[in-house]
């Protein structure tokens, strides 16, 4: 037996893949109360509370007895002759109403279990961790408790169970990058982007497919569309995680090639860089004296500092272009 509740609440035989689904808005309302609250007491207040809110019935202790007595009657019992033994699900105490799941399980179990196993293989096993986070994404068969968020307990689990899903999402597309599996999420992370536009993970996720694709370009507009999304909705700018990606991908950071290539091979066991080239003069060797190695170096060292000086110049011409297509959009195509 499973009690689903990502998704329309049902219960569901799986060996006779039988499903039952409550009818009626109060009915659903009661049964994700009391799957939410599996094995803890739910007091008759807080159920009355649940299905009517600040308007109950006059008689509301007698109307929740009744809903009670009709989602007993829907919870499945033993097969007469089966040999199995009768559980009584929902059982009356002195302050409310407890369900025992028994043997049964629920689908928010089952995800979280899953999602758990699939973040912590992240690290060792990407190929593995993004399967078992496909089959944890794979149980929601629509937003949760659908259709039961009547009152404040359903309301909670909802909104928690949906930012589990949502983390678990981020965890699957960070397994698809470290896998190398960057072309095939490209589309899938710009729907996110679009359905979850406040999101910023979304969209540094999809700045590094992108950029691992070749589409350095769109990478950027993706930035550039985050920004302004973040300052019209939100009246912020993005977080330094997005900005910081934003500039790794203009400086063509090491850091972003994809795992198993030369580029990342180097970053993890960088080769020791070739020597510039000895400045003309004396030349150091077994035969050269200490004013002649210091000469050496101290060219090297110049030269090096010009060189970074230049990349410096470099860069900030490029974040003064990057700025300027940003405010002048037009221009920039």
């Amino acid at each position: 037996m499973k009690f689903r509740i990502l998704g329309p609440v049902e219960i569901h035989d799986e060996r006779t893949g039988v499903r039952i689904l409550p009818t009626g808005a109060k009915q659903r309302a009661l049964l994700g109360a009391l799957v939410v609250k599996s094995g803890q007491i739910v007091s008759v207040h807080r159920l009355i509370d649940e299905l009517w809110g600040e308007q109950p019935p006059a008689n509301a202790t007698n109307a929740l007895q009744a809903h009670v007595a009709r989602l007993r009657r829907l919870l499945p019992v033993p097969e007469p002759g089966s040999g199995e033994q009768h559980h009584e699900w929902i059982v009356t105490r002195s302050l409310g109403y407890v369900l025992r799941l028994g043997r049964a399980g629920t689908d928010a179990d089952t995800f979280h279990r899953l999602a758990a196993q699939g973040r912590a293989a992240a690290a060792a096993d990407p190929e593995q961790a993004a399967e078992l986070l496909r089959q944890a994404l794979a149980l929601w068969r629509g937003p949760a408790l659908e259709g039961s968020v009547l009152g404040d307990i359903c309301a909670a689990e909802a909104a928690q169970l949906e930012e589990n899903r949502l983390t678990a999402l981020e965890a699957l597309y960070d397994a698809c990058l470290r896998a190398s599996r960057h072309g095939e999420i490209t589309g899938e992370l710009e729907e996110l982007t679009t359905d979850h536009p406040m999101r910023e993970r979304f969209y540094d996720l999809l700045m590094v497919a992108l950029y691992r694709c070749g589409r350095q370009a769109e990478a950027l507009s993706v930035y550039d569309r985050a920004r302004k999304r973040l300052v019209h909705e939100l009246g912020v700018e993005p977080g330094p995680a997005l900005r910081a990606r934003m500039e790794s991908i203009l400086q063509h950071d090491p850091r972003l090639a994809v795992p198993g290539t030369a580029e990342f091979t180097a970053r993890i066991h960088p080769m020791p860089l070739p020597s510039a080239p000895l400045p003309s003069g004396p030349q150091t060797g077994p035969e050269a004296g200490p004013d002649a190695t210091v000469l050496s170096l101290t060219g090297e060292i110049a030269r090096l500092r010009s060189r970074i000086e230049r990349l410096s110049l470099e860069q900030e011409a490029l974040m003064r272009r990057f700025d300027a297509l940003v405010a002048h959009p037009a221009a920039g195509q």
